[in-house]
């Protein structure tokens, strides 16, 4: 969902901007967006490596949970 973009205000010191305030909404889809990338980046990644596979009854010999 696409929430309506305000400006931001910038804080500014000595002439320089040195921070951002943003609208929480606003804020909070950057995050969610940027998230997204992250784990997109961490999925091609994953699929440079080959898939390995192992025998169910090997798994479970190894399997011991704790509940």
């Amino acid at each position: 969902m696409m929430i309506p973009v305000k400006k931001p205000k910038f804080v500014v010191e000595e002439g320089k901007r040195v921070a951002v305030i943003l609208d929480i909404a606003e804020y909070e889809q950057m995050i969610e967006l940027l998230e997204e990338v992250e784990d997109l980046a961490m999925l091609q990644e994953i699929r440079k490596k080959p898939l390995q596979f192992r025998p169910l009854s090997e798994f479970l010999d190894e399997y011991h949970p704790s509940v």
